[in-house]
């Protein structure tokens, strides 16, 4: 089966739809009993040519200036400004091969810009039904895209289900949890309880929470902390923990696991890395409209590492677009004075009122 491109398909359109409306001026003027003449098929001939170049032109000035839904913006009014200039621009053109040509009846006295004036009335719809078409096309375009990917959000979810099961409970991790936690038994039983049940809560939340596309943020940061709380067992003074988050922040929606990725991240490639060990420090704030989830270590990023340290930076910008957008964004930079900051930027939900 040939696959045409989006450009190939584009003028197979244009060729059919004027080829169609010179098809449908010979029907009209076959039932109404208008005589065929040179002039006729010239004229047909010649707004079939200039039709084809200047709905092309709309189109890339329509492209050219971002006037294509979804990113229109409400910039109408710069739409109209630019048909009517389009539209203009066709008929002068029509009007001064015709003059050029003598395609028009010399028997009728009509004066250039009355003769303009008519042709402008006449094709304005043309052009008109042209622009709907266009438009109607990219909607139900956006429509099917929006659906694939709601498919592939899906399947990243899934994807990242069984990927978060393999970072979170492999071995490594779990063999570092029991081994603080035995060292605990004796020394400590109250708190090697409590360090089970965070163990516990870890697991239980890997496997459970990808099953929702987002999660209040409260929630994530106890399973933060559980883990951050373990791992304070294996590293002991060479880690210190900070949060610093705006109480109102606490019901915003994340997506599960993201902020836990970029904490595991912090200390595997951060903390884990100093002899001395370092400082964790987890932020959530709202700047303007935006929600901020900023997770900062001790450390310094290494530039041969960029742009991708592994899945859970990848997942993490793959699930903020297929989120959001371009209203979630994803960086990670090194700070002056020894930290590495991620930050992760997600837009507010507008509240519906009562």
């Amino acid at each position: 089966m040939i696959k045409l491109r989006k450009t190939q398909i584009y003028w197979l359109c244009q060729a059919a739809g004027w080829l169609g409306y010179g098809l449908a001026m010979i029907f009209f003027a076959y039932i109404f009993d208008s005589k065929f003449t040179d002039i006729f098929y010239s004229k047909l001939v010649v707004i079939t040519i200039t039709g084809i170049l200047f709905t092309h032109l709309l189109r890339e000035a329509i492209r050219a200036l971002g006037l294509r839904p979804p990113d229109m913006n409400r910039k109408w009014l710069l739409l109209a400004v630019i048909f009517f200039t389009i539209v203009i621009a066709f008929n002068l053109t029509n009007s001064a091969i015709a003059e050029w040509l003598k395609l028009y009846n010399p028997e009728v006295k009509v004066s250039i810009g009355t003769r303009f004036l008519i042709n402008l009335v006449s094709d304005t719809p043309l052009l008109l039904v042209w622009l709907t078409f266009y438009y109607l096309w990219h909607y139900i375009q956006l429509g099917t895209k929006t659906e694939i990917q709601k498919i592939r959000l899906e399947s990243l979810v899934k994807e990242l289900e069984l990927q978060t099961i393999k970072s979170h409970i492999n071995p490594h991790f779990i063999f570092n949890a029991l081994n603080s936690i035995r060292a605990l038994v004796d020394e400590n039983p109250q708190r090697a309880r409590t360090a089970i049940t965070e163990l516990s809560n870890i697991l239980r939340s890997s496997m459970q929470a990808e099953k929702q596309e987002t999660v209040p943020l409260e929630r994530e940061l106890n399973i933060v902390k559980d883990y951050l709380a373990l791992e304070q067992i294996r590293f002991e003074d060479r880690l210190q923990v900070n949060f610093e988050i705006d109480e109102d922040t606490l019901d915003q929606p994340i997506p599960p696991m993201m902020l836990q990725t970029l904490v595991e991240n912090a200390i595997k490639h951060g903390i884990a890395r100093q002899k001395e060990g370092g400082t964790v420090t987890v932020i959530s704030d709202f700047t303007g409209d935006h929600h901020e989830l900023i997770v900062r270590n001790s450390g310094c990023l290494q530039e041969t590492a960029l742009p991708d340290e592994g899945f859970g930076l990848s997942s993490t910008r793959n699930r903020l677009k297929l989120l959001y957008g371009y209203k979630g964004q994803f960086s990670i930079r090194n700070l002056e004075g020894g930290e590495v900051e991620a930050k992760i930027i997600l837009p507010v939900p507008i509240l519906q009122p009562l």
